[in-house]
């Protein structure tokens, strides 16, 4: 079993996938928004700051690949918009007051986006992704970001995918799940379902720049 279904000491019981601001007093979502850049990344959970370091280079390139190969295929077909990391989402309207989360790529559908001459569209996204995926970073673990993924779903969110780079696999989210519904592996591919509809990618391909054989090309086996 990988390491990343060991939990971390000393999680934070609001939002165990990430770390607490000591000190920091209670905010709002617009109050977050004013706050510097700094090396961080942060999310605010019920008016509570928490942050998380940079996930790294693998973390960061299989979510450019996946967010990229979405963003493609839902501008063909005039789906909507796809974000990065960068992309908050503010939940109050969702029913989570002073909520924002930032998944690392997400989908919503075009009736849902803010208008692209609206201040709303400038700021974090009053609604919950119709679709949101994670990307496991190595100090991040099963336990923790499965507590981020019923989050997700409890404020309206269609679908989640939890990336796990080092296992080489994916967890499927749905509303009402207490686990994932499904794990996929390199056999199988990720869909769209209802919230991105006819979207296929498969994770051979997704993960092929860690599953390729030195020099040769060739896919090979990952070991479990």
């Amino acid at each position: 079993m990988s390491s990343q279904c060991v939990r971390p000491l000393s999680p934070e019981p609001l939002a165990p996938w990430a770390m607490p601001m000591p000190g920091a007093p209670r905010m709002s979502v617009g109050e977050l928004s004013t706050r510097p850049d700094d090396s961080w990344q942060y999310e605010l959970i019920d008016g509570r700051l928490v942050r998380m370091p940079p996930g790294g280079g693998e973390a960061s390139r299989i979510a450019l690949c996946l967010g990229g190969r979405l963003l493609v295929y839902v501008e063909e077909h005039r789906l909507g918009e796809v974000t990065g990391a960068d992309g908050g989402y503010d939940l109050g309207p969702s029913g989570f007051p002073d909520t924002e989360l930032g998944p690392d790529v997400a989908f919503v559908r075009g009736e849902r986006v803010p208008p692209r001459d609206s201040p709303a569209y400038r700021k974090a996204w009053p609604v919950a992704p119709d679709l949101a995926v994670e990307v496991a970073s190595p100090n991040q673990y099963r336990p923790e970001m499965a507590a981020k993924a019923r989050l997700y779903m409890a404020t309206g969110t269609r679908l989640g995918w939890v990336v796990w780079p080092r296992a080489r696999k994916v967890d499927i989210w749905h509303p009402g799940d207490e686990g994932p519904s499904a794990t996929l592996g390199i056999g199988d591919s990720l869909a769209g379902e209802d919230a991105a509809s006819g979207f296929s990618y498969p994770l051979a391909d997704l993960f092929r720049s860690f599953a390729e054989a030195a020099g040769g090309g060739t896919l090979i086996a990952v070991l479990e």
